[in-house]
């Protein structure tokens, strides 16, 4: 019988310690909670256990382009040639920023994979770039680029600079909206005709003001012209533009319009130069002719009016003359409208079409008519 009491208060006092064990408060394990950081804008996150804030977004598209309908040697009138492209997009990026003592240090990332008519797949990088304070380093839209259009797809191409390219850049802020940048850039991606192996990049500077009425810009570049002929001359080409846009408010918030005009002697990849092949003969599609360099301009504009808070109309414009000298000179001129229907925030539903006309001098003259239909949503 004591035996039994004796086993029966052990068990008791068993079950109290343990009861009160459990009782007793544990401490936690450290959690990383996610943060918003609102220093750079909506959408960017801290990264867990760092200082650094990034923002993930991208977009998929897909839009059928309905081929040159108006020459009966082009397009729809060629056996050889597709009737319509079918392309599928999905592009994906990522911003990093972090501040530092000597201004934001920021990598920007973009990744992009197509699949195209007859399910041919391809995957590339797009703009791709660090900066850090006024510097930047990577492979992004050229500083010499004003205005690249107004237009919702623009199956239409129209004449100006517009190049994502290789460059090393340094931009100063002056207040009040006004910035100067000096750039070093791939020469070789703007070469214009058959080039020896490249030796200098392309210099570019850019005077821009961006301000509550729009934005304006001065550009300038020089251009190593090395043609690949053994006894042609070597070349110093070179290109200017200038460009305003000025915000039209008293229509409805986000309409504008814009015009630019860019020369080149040398650099015909500034003015946004295009060939072409008519009766047989194909525009020159070089910086020199011989022992002369090339020279050209192009002038364009484009106007887009907010319609509705969910409807937006655009219309851009542009005409270019280049003098080959010893080759029939090209005359161009293009014009792409457009209307998209956004229902709901990041979805847009929009449709393009495209007209232009090609002269070469002495040789004939190709009409071509395109349209676009394209789905997109952004996140």
């Amino acid at each position: 019988m004591k035996l039994k009491s004796l086993m029966l208060g052990v068990a008791a006092a068993a079950t109290a310690t343990t009861a009160q064990a459990a009782d007793l408060p544990v401490a936690p394990e450290p959690v990383d909670y996610v943060r918003v950081c609102d220093a750079y804008g909506a959408r960017f996150y801290y990264i867990p256990g760092t200082e650094t804030c990034l923002r993930v977004g991208g977009r998929v598209r897909t839009q059928i382009t309905i081929n040159n309908m108006a020459d009966e040697e082009d397009g729809w009138g060629a056996r050889g040639d597709n009737g319509y492209d079918w392309d599928t997009e999905g592009y994906l990026y990522l911003d990093a920023r972090t501040a530092t003592e000597f201004g934001t240090l920021r990598a920007y990332v973009t990744l992009e994979g197509q699949v195209t008519t007859g399910g041919t797949e391809s995957f590339d990088f797009g703009s791709t770039y660090i900066q850090w304070g006024g510097l930047t380093m990577g492979y992004l839209g050229s500083n010499f680029d004003i205005f690249t259009g107004q237009v919702w797809s623009g199956p239409i191409g129209r004449n100006w600079s517009d190049n994502t390219i290789q460059q090393l850049a340094y931009t100063a802020a002056f207040g009040n909206g006004f910035s100067f940048t000096a750039a070093i850039e791939d020469g070789l991606d703007r070469a214009y005709g058959s080039y020896a192996g490249t030796r200098l990049p392309d210099f570019v500077a850019a005077l821009g003001v961006s301000q509550g009425w729009g934005s304006a810009q001065l550009s300038g570049a020089l251009h190593h012209v090395r043609p690949a002929a053994v006894g042609t001359d070597e070349h110093l080409g070179w290109a200017i533009g200038a460009g305003v846009a000025i915000n039209l408010d008293m229509l409805s918030s986000g309409s504008n319009i814009f015009f630019q005009g860019f020369y080149a002697d040398g650099a015909l990849n500034y003015i946004g130069a295009s060939t072409v092949t008519i009766n047989g003969t194909t525009s020159a599609a070089s910086d020199y002719v011989g022992n002369d360099t090339s020279t050209g301009y192009s002038l364009s504009a484009g106007i887009y009016y907010q319609a509705t808070p969910t409807v937006g109309l655009a219309l851009d414009g542009s005409y270019m003359d280049i003098d080959y000298n010893a080759s029939p000179d090209h005359e161009r001129w293009a014009i792409d409208g457009s209307v998209q229907w956004s229902p709901v925030s990041g979805f847009t539903i929009g449709g393009d079409l495209g007209y232009s006309h090609n002269d070469l001098a002495g040789v004939g003259d190709l009409d071509n008519i395109v349209a676009r239909f394209r789905v997109q949503r952004d996140f």
